[in-house]
């Protein structure tokens, strides 16, 4: 006969919580360090996509799709990790509130709310967002320069007719405002360049037009990985209600085999 093991279904335990504000004394704050983690990831990812930019497009495809899902799993994680502090601030709170003690307005402001997550990355990319939306405006297609004049037309540079279309070669073109944005916003977004191709002009435009898109991406992991903080503290509540449980049925089966007459086998008696 086949044993069928029942198992416990685990009930998931849920504290409550006040719930804070969008806008609290931290948000510039914690805005401030989504854009250095930002600038360090974004550097550490360009050292890290620049040994990936050749190769077969299979490989370079592969390795450069890596990178952005584990940026994108970075920035969850943080925004996970401040979450579930702005949850637990709630929940003390809550248990001060029941108590009939009493908090500031301040310290209720900077417990959990769905969007502070959203707006603390926001802000904080505001400085690299604007340039993009620029670029995206004022982009156009790439083309080859126009290359060095071969030195059997150097005489021709001397005639009046032709000079004046000559002199372009001669005369290299600088950068212009576009050109800087454009090496800005490239470096910021170096995985999706890499993952394109940079001899791909047409798809270089498309992914300079939707550059603003593709720079929320880390804001969209933030905010989300920040709303997950609740799911954190249910696993923790869960946890620890569990081990409690686990404990308590530890000590009823200790007492038990403690309280458990023992048969002693008595000395028979010999004749």
């Amino acid at each position: 006969m086949e044993k069928k093991k029942q198992t416990e279904k685990v009930q998931e335990v849920r504290k409550p919580f006040l719930t804070g504000s969008p806008v609290d004394e931290n948000t510039f704050r914690n805005s401030a360090k989504f854009l250095g983690l930002f600038i360090m990831i974004t550097f550490v990812s360009f050292i890290a996509c620049s040994s990936t930019a050749f190769g077969g497009s299979f490989l370079r495809i592969g390795l450069n799709t890596a990178v952005i899902l584990v940026i994108l799993m970075l920035f969850f994680n943080f925004g996970s990790n401040l979450g579930a502090e702005a949850v637990n601030r709630g929940e003390i709170l809550w248990q001060r509130q029941e108590k009939g003690l009493s908090f500031s307005e301040s310290e209720r402001k900077i417990c959990f709310h769905p969007l502070k997550g959203y707006l603390i990355a926001l802000l904080g990319l505001i400085l690299i967002l604007i340039p993009a939306v620029i670029l995206a405006f004022v982009t156009d297609i790439q083309t080859t320069d126009a290359g060095a004049l071969p030195g059997w037309m150097q005489s021709y540079l001397r005639r009046g007719d032709v000079s004046n279309a000559l002199i372009n070669y001669t005369q290299p073109e600088g950068m212009k405002f576009a050109d800087y944005l454009r090496a800005f916003v490239r470096i910021c977004i170096i995985p999706f360049v890499n993952l394109v191709g940079h001899s791909n002009k047409t798809g270089m435009l498309t992914l300079e037009r939707i550059s603003p898109l593709i720079l929320l991406l880390p804001v969209l992991a933030y905010g989300t990985g920040y709303i997950s903080g609740k799911s954190i503290r249910t696993r923790i509540h869960t946890a620890i209600s569990e081990n409690e449980k686990k404990r308590i049925r530890r000590d009823k089966r200790k007492r038990k085999s403690q309280n458990r007459p023992s048969h002693r086998r008595e000395p028979e008696q010999l004749n």
